[in-house]
């Protein structure tokens, strides 16, 4: 069913862009239209063309309408990416031992910041590096 409003949406949106393009400028500011010769000359077609333009717009916004709420009404999609499980290759089969150095309660590296928050640093302390010898001068 979303496909089928999909389809009509892009086909009134086509629809729209031609009967807009159809249309006579009245501007006339910058001097490109509203001249004496148009595409159409009676003022007629130009209430045809103003009426379909209103009635095209209507049916987008109607249609816009139907697919945020079709949009909205999914419900097997998580709600947050962070909420969906691991990727397959971060998560280890069961039987397998944890690395030597990993975090015992997961192995993201959230996890291994909150440990160090409270205290339990599993990453071993920075060694200060050697100190050489001034070069002589």
């Amino acid at each position: 069913m979303e496909t089928v409003i999909i389809v009509i949406h892009l086909m009134l949106v086509l629809a729209l862009v031609g009967v807009v393009l159809l249309q006579k400028s009245e501007g006339g500011a910058l001097g490109m239209g509203g001249g004496g010769g148009g595409l159409m000359g009676s003022r007629g077609t130009a209430n045809v063309l103003t009426r379909t333009t209103a009635i095209l717009g209507a049916g987008f916004f109607a249609t816009s309408l139907i697919l945020a709420i079709l949009a909205g009404r999914h419900n097997d999609k998580p709600s947050s990416i962070l909420d969906g499980a691991a990727p397959a290759s971060q998560t280890a089969p069961a039987g397998a031992p944890a690395a030597p150095g990993a975090p015992a309660g997961g192995n993201g590296i959230l996890d291994q910041l909150n440990q160090m928050q409270k205290g339990g640093s599993t990453a071993p302390a920075p060694q200060a590096p050697a100190s050489a010898p001034a070069p002589a001068k």
